[in-house]
């Protein structure tokens, strides 16, 4: 008699494992549902910021300006000659500027305001900063011919002037062209902040309010928008974990349901194994969003990190206009004063990216050696006694914050000059070139950037910046995959986000449908 195979029947589960089961279900639907329209619009802005970075931001003539070599013939005047012509006797910083065929000093006052007088003549240009921002604004776009719009002084950040740009005060002008171009420039340095024609202005704005989400800013505060976006994405990694329990737990009774060309059916099918296939990257973006977001809890101060302390013209002794430098190589000054002393600090290019930095004595005229990176100590102390526990971080408010640990009276652990980015700590995100790299022996090794020639905290990285950084950068910005180019990172990315967004869309008809 031939034996026939009888399959043991399934081993039924027990009522508590019917009801978890039923609890999973219940609870993955409620937390989808919660989750589903922030999903769509993190993942719509998500796919919208590649394309911003690949077709609306289109190149411009020049984005930082050129040797533009500076004629003593041109300053028959001293610094020291105009600022007593004009009754002033204490400044906080000048520069050397060459623009609409005049050489002026651009002088900033103890009120904070520029001023820029003429070599030749001493007098007063009116409304000279203005007119220096279009001089500036027409020299990176090599455009004389269109109209300006609009020119103001912008003060503080904005939904189109974001803090990744870091320059503040800068002035925003808007041009009579097609493409609509607004450009931002910083004076002070003569830089370049950003440029955005009008495509990029609807991007920027589509980004900010709904993966940003600025418009809470608007209602409430930021320490309210920070926490609400923190509780969502918590929400959908405990969505995504109950999909992976659902799938993963009761891949047999899946597995046996029988093939059907029904439409629900199918839409159930395809919203399970998308969603499956994407739980892992739905986490990682998750995790590393709220981890980013976090640390926006704290005020963004970096821009009024600046040493300028009021110098007395009688400490300038030497003219200004018979510095012994190769004024064809000019591209920045600025004075300085570190310890009692002061210095007039000269900026000269050197190669095609190499600055070489002249620190002078404002006695006497002659080079001191070694200045950069003693100066860079200095502000670095300033800044870490200045702006650490217990110290006003902000002006506008009380507001205290830790930047970093107390590094006074520490000397660093490795000095650099850095002339271009680096990828891992110090990228372009932090815009200030070129800087002077401090690392501290702490328990937090702590590293300043110090950009002398403006005398600016470029950053300060310690390692929960570095923690933090890497998350983002590694989790939800994959550029683990840069050595494969930055359009394939980016493809990646953009398939990864629409891999979520379908099975949110799926999850979105299974609903309607169920109701």
């Amino acid at each position: 008699m031939e034996q026939q195979s009888i399959k043991s029947p399934r081993k039924k589960d027990s009522k508590f494992i019917k009801k978890i089961k039923q609890k999973i279900y219940s609870w993955h639907r409620i937390l989808g549902i919660i989750t589903l329209i922030p999903v769509i619009f993190w993942c719509l802005s998500g796919i919208m910021h590649p394309f911003m970075a690949h077709f609306f931001k289109p190149e411009i003539p020049n984005e930082r300006l050129k040797v533009i070599s500076v004629s003593q013939e041109k300053m028959p005047l001293s610094l020291q000659t105009v600022l007593g012509q004009n009754k002033i006797a204490e400044i906080k910083n000048f520069q050397i500027v060459s623009f609409n065929d005049g050489t002026f000093y651009q002088v900033k006052t103890v009120d904070d305001k520029l001023h820029y007088f003429n070599a030749t003549s001493g007098k007063e240009l009116q409304n000279g900063d203005a007119l220096y921002a279009e001089w500036l604004s027409r020299y990176f776009l090599e455009d004389n011919q269109s109209k300006v719009i609009s020119s103001e002084l912008v003060t503080h950040f904005d939904n189109q002037y974001k803090y990744v740009n870091r320059y503040l005060p800068v002035y925003k002008l808007t041009f009579d062209r097609p493409d609509g171009m607004q450009i931002y420039v910083e004076t002070a340095s003569s830089k370049l902040a950003t440029y955005n024609p009008k495509s990029r202005q609807f991007f920027i704005w589509f980004f900010d309010m709904f993966h940003n989400w600025s418009f809470i800013d608007l209602i409430t505060n930021n320490t309210i928008r920070v926490w609400v976006m923190f509780a969502l994405l918590s929400i959908i990694i405990l969505s995504a974990l109950s999909g992976i329990i659902i799938y993963g737990l009761f891949w047999n009774q899946f597995k046996r349901q029988p093939k059907s060309n029904d439409n629900q059916a199918n839409i159930r099918r395809n919203h399970r194994k998308i969603g499956f296939m994407t739980s892992l990257v739905t986490i990682l973006f998750a995790f590393s969003g709220a981890y980013h977001a976090l640390t926006k809890l704290e005020p963004n101060v970096l821009s009024k990190m600046v040493y300028e302390p009021v110098i007395s013209v009688s400490t300038i002794a030497f003219p200004s206009n018979q510095l012994a430098i190769n004024w064809k190589k000019y591209k920045n000054c600025s004075i300085v004063k570190m310890n009692d002393e002061v210095y007039f600090q000269i900026q000269l290019a050197k190669g095609k990216k190499e600055i070489e930095t002249l620190f002078i004595d404002a006695k006497d005229g002659k080079i001191a050696k070694n200045k950069q990176i003693a100066y860079a100590q200095f502000l670095a102390e300033i800044f870490s006694e200045k702006y650490n526990t217990g110290n006003s971080c902000c002006e506008m408010d009380d507001t205290k914050c830790t930047l970093a640990t107390d590094i006074t009276d520490k000397k660093p652990v490795e000095t650099k000059i850095l002339t271009d980015f680096e990828k891992r700590e110090y990228g372009f995100v932090n815009k200030r070139l070129p800087v002077v790299k401090l690392a501290y022996d702490t328990p937090q090794k702590t590293t300043y950037y110090i950009e002398t020639s403006s005398s600016h905290l470029g950053a300060v990285i310690t390692n929960a910046n570095r923690y933090e950084g890497y998350s983002f950068a590694i989790l939800h910005k994959f550029l683990f995959l840069d050595w494969a180019g930055k359009g394939i990172r980016d493809f990646v990315n953009v398939f990864a986000a629409l891999g979520l967004l379908t099975v949110s869309l799926l999850g979105l008809l299974i609903f309607l449908k169920r109701n």
